[in-house]
């Protein structure tokens, strides 16, 4: 007889169908509470395999197994009452991710376990957490290659491998993850991939520095529109820098290049990074002269060119530079100085600048450093030279006659060198008294001037210092005595003799 005659049928299928649909609901807590608990079993898996598992794990227990979102490092979603971050951050783990078990965390978005002491290799089923957004395992022992499956996390938007011991080839399927747009892989000792398969266009932040990558500047970069920071730095890339950097990427705001072997001219395109407040761009065999157009970055707080090949006079536009605050251009062949009244620190040791030290280098009043060791200028140093430097720590002459009168008002002075000059007069009543000063240095002089210098009067003039009885390498004897308060170390270089004190 079919149920649709038999009432009695019909009820009974009709009351087993209304308790299996509530037997459904009930099991939807029960199901969120199993997957808690199986994400808390995991958790305590992996922390049983460590080699050091750290105090602040202490929370995640057995006896606290129901307790997994009030666990250390540990953040749950709201709704779901499962895990969505796992931050390990700076806790002195050591051991390695082979027995994490990545499968229950299916809802996680963030994973950070950076700046630990985690070996071995990245898993591949890292590539199992579909809703990850960040993930940063820097600054820890990871070797072996990039695994191919990262590719998979295609919500990525934040990824850092930076400062561990990965090799290999960089994987071309990275360019699989379109949001991603932090990406570090500085610090390892990775390998060119075939740029032309790799496409980034929402990357913000890349940093490729310190690996083994070679040949030219990878192309795809110059698409990568809204790169506000951007660094290649200690590589072997070679070839000339794409003029498309500069025309392109106006949003740069850090561009770091530094220790390549990048070629040719700087183009006067990089007038157009007007948001530029990083330039690194040191020891590449750049040549040509600095364009006048650099003088247009107006944001610019750093500028570093040194170990190239340029050549000429500093453009008069860099003293549009009003923000800048460290100036670095020494191993070039510049022979100019410009006014750059905002500097703090200005070195250009080792170039041809010659003839006298500009009046406008008085103006600087922010100098804390200044080195113009090593080149061919003469003449004297501006008379008012530090009458308004009352930060300057570190000065360094190498081509003076004279010494300033200007220079006694240095009281924050630390670091003096007069080496390699002609210098003549008392120099004791031009040095003034350094409370700070630790190191002076006026070997390789004209030593019949020093015939003249009374060293009762030197000693008298540098406050404080440790000086014991020694002779100036010349023909006459001079006994130095010591202070009777000794409080500090003091570094006295004389004619060709280093004497420590």
């Amino acid at each position: 007889m079919s149920s649709m005659h038999n009432p009695s049928m019909a009820a009974s299928q009709k009351l087993y169908a209304a308790l299996f649909h509530v037997l459904l609901l009930s099991l939807f807590p029960l199901n969120a509470k199993s997957s808690a608990r199986t994400q808390a079993e995991a958790l305590l898996q992996w922390r049983s395999t460590l080699s050091f598992s750290p105090p602040p794990l202490s929370s995640w227990s057995r006896s606290n197994l129901n307790n997994l979102c009030k666990w250390t490092a540990v953040s749950c979603s709201s709704t779901s009452q499962t895990v969505s971050q796992i931050n390990l951050g700076s806790l002195n783990i050591t051991g390695t991710l082979a027995h994490f078990n990545f499968t229950p965390f299916t809802d996680l978005t963030g994973f950070d376990i950076q700046n630990n002491s985690v070996n071995g290799a990245i898993p591949s089923a890292i590539g199992s957490l579909s809703k990850l957004t960040h993930l940063d395992l820097s600054v820890n022992l990871f070797e072996g290659s990039i695994p191919v499956e990262i590719s998979q996390l295609t919500e990525l938007q934040y990824l850092s491998l930076y400062n561990n011991n990965l090799n290999g080839i960089i994987p071309f399927q990275l360019a699989n993850l379109p949001k991603v747009r932090h990406l570090d892989l500085g610090a390892n000792y990775l390998e060119n991939p075939d740029w032309s398969k790799f496409s980034m266009p929402s990357l913000e932040y890349l940093s490729f520095s310190l690996n083994e990558l070679t040949a030219e500047f990878p192309h795809f970069i110059t698409n990568c529109r809204n790169l506000t920071f951007l660094d290649l730095s200690l590589n072997k890339f070679t070839g000339q820098i794409p003029e498309l950097v500069f025309t392109n990427l106006g949003k740069l705001e850090t561009l770091n290049l530094y220790n390549n072997s990048f070629q040719g001219n700087i183009p006067s395109s990089i007038g157009q990074l007007k948001h530029l407040e990083k330039l690194d761009l040191r020891n590449n065999a750049l040549n040509s002269t600095i364009p006048p157009e650099l003088g247009l970055c107006t944001n610019l707080t750093y500028l570093a060119l040194a170990g190239n090949h340029l050549s000429g006079e500093l453009p008069l536009s860099l003293s549009n530079l009003a923000k800048i605050a460290d100036m670095g251009l020494s191993d070039n062949s510049l022979s100019e100085v410009g006014n750059l009244t905002m500097l703090q620190i200005l070195d250009l040791n080792t170039n041809q600048l010659h003839g006298e030290l500009p009046q406008t280098i008085s103006n600087i009043t922010s100098l804390t450093s200044i080195n113009l060791f090593g080149n061919n200028l003469s003449g004297s140093i501006p008379s008012d030279f530090g009458k308004y430097m009352r930060s300057l720590e570190y000065a360094s002459f190498s081509y003076n006659r004279e010494v300033p009168q200007s220079l006694t008002s240095l009281k924050g002075l630390e670091y003096l060198d007069f080496s390699d000059n002609k210098l003549t007069g008392n120099i004791s009543k031009e040095l003034g008294s350094y409370e700070k000063l630790s190191s002076l240095d006026l070997s390789h002089n004209n030593l019949a001037a020093f015939s003249k210098i009374n060293p009762q009067e030197l000693l008298m003039a540098i406050q404080d210092c440790a000086v014991k009885e020694e002779d100036y390498h010349n023909a006459q004897q001079l006994t130095v005595a010591s202070p009777q308060r000794i409080t500090k170390r003091f570094l006295l270089v004389l004619s060709f003799r280093f004497v420590a004190y």
